[in-house]
């Protein structure tokens, strides 16, 4: 019978078990946060190419409009629109390019997750295996009562 103070085999269990779970649920908030901070991430690099094409898309109209006024009629507005034809084009590329670019160098695995699952994984390993050498270096039930 354990004494004072002591706990006895069951309510260890029991404690284990409810810091097991704990520890899971801490591991799937990690996973939850880490993923939508990704997410966001991601989605903030796709608006830019999309803008990015909408100005690719605006300064080819422009361009077109500009070469359609240029042959038309020899006027200067030709020469406004075709330079802020090139304007929209070179900013729509820098958008694009500047997306593509973060998109790719984005990491899409949960690295913190994974590093604190590895932890807890190693930990659970020398609890086996520390619960496992109790269990063997017992010779006989007698000494199994004796112990608890």
């Amino acid at each position: 019978m354990p004494e004072k103070g002591e706990k006895s085999i069951g309510e260890l269990v029991s404690e284990l078990t409810q810091e097991v779970r704990m520890l899971f649920r801490q591991e799937m908030e990690l996973f939850s946060v880490e993923m939508k901070g990704k997410a966001l991430h991601a989605a903030k690099d796709a608006a830019a190419i999309g803008v990015g094409g909408v100005l690719l898309y605006s300064g080819l109209l422009v361009l077109l409009a500009a070469i359609v006024l240029g042959l038309a009629t020899v006027m200067p507005a030709w020469g406004a629109a075709l330079l802020v034809a090139f304007v929209c084009i070179g900013a729509g590329i820098a958008l694009v390019l500047q997306g593509q670019k973060d998109l790719a160098h984005m990491k899409v695995k949960p690295e913190q997750t994974a590093e604190s699952v590895k932890e807890t994984a190693q930990w659970a390993k020398t609890l086996k295996s520390t619960s496992s050498h109790r269990r063997t270096s017992f010779g006989s039930r007698s000494d199994i009562r004796k112990a608890i």
